[in-house]
């Protein structure tokens, strides 16, 4: 194993702690990938050590969960002389490519796919029993990405964008949305009947009401409203309602 591996993959767990507006995550990578870095010629006083740290806090942005790969190819690049203009051309190729392959299977698929089954969890069995199978199935993909993120970018080099062509990520971006999708719509009626099966008959007319009123807001009248701000906006109207 290359040294200071481990410690450049428990700092990854903090990437995002250094996020600003002006480099993004390119501080949090250079955090990262500083132990990969510290056994180039010279040491940590030489040159070489010096102008990679440079390098790795420059504007960067990706998926944190896959942030690994892009830490090890950097580092990997440095240690084997890769001259500077193809360095930052692999940065900038990095980028784009592991932000949108990380939030299409983490943000679009997996988090809604994990949030669905806890919700029917937490109506059918406890609200225990959901927090806890929500914290096992994300985190088993999570931590599933970072383990193999980080020696998987150091081994490929300048050849990391083929890592995002493995078969278990392809596999992964062709059924994490259809999965999501198929949970949540799972979810929703149970959820929905839980939440209203205290009612009476005026109140679930009046909830229905509400439910076709956001429907019709957000799918025609205005789609940017979103369902927190009409949710939200719903609850002020009755307690004012309420009060009055």
């Amino acid at each position: 194993m290359k040294r200071g591996m481990i410690e450049s993959w428990l700092r990854t767990l903090l990437l995002q702690a250094s996020w600003n507006y002006e480099r993004l995550v390119g501080v949090g990578l250079a955090f990262s990938s500083e132990p990969l870095l510290r056994d180039l010629p010279g040491g940590r006083e030489g040159e070489r050590y010096r102008a990679a740290l440079s390098r790795a806090t420059q504007h960067f942005n990706g998926h944190p969960y896959l942030m690994g790969l892009a830490v090890g190819a950097l580092a990997r690049t440095e240690h084997d002389a890769i001259p500077t203009e193809k360095m930052l051309r692999l940065r900038t190729a990095l980028a784009g490519p592991l932000g949108s392959v990380g939030d299409k299977l983490i943000w679009a698929g997996l988090l809604p796919f994990c949030s669905a089954v806890a919700l029917v969890l937490a109506v059918w069995v406890s609200p225990a029993a959901a927090v806890l199978s929500f914290l096992i199935l994300y985190n088993m993909v999570h931590f599933a990405l970072r383990l193999w993120g980080l020696p998987a970018g150091w081994s490929s080099g300048l050849r990391v964008a083929q890592r995002l062509g493995a078969p278990a990520i392809k596999q992964g971006l062709r059924v994490s949305g259809p999965l999501a999708a198929l949970a949540v719509g799972f979810a929703l009626p149970i959820v929905a009947a839980w939440l209203v099966r205290h009612l009476d008959g005026h109140e679930l007319i009046a909830a229905g009401l509400i439910m076709g009123v956001g429907f019709i807001f957000s799918r025609w009248l205005w789609p940017t409203l979103g369902g927190n701000r009409f949710g939200l906006a719903a609850v002020a109207l009755a307690l004012i309602l309420g009060l009055l």
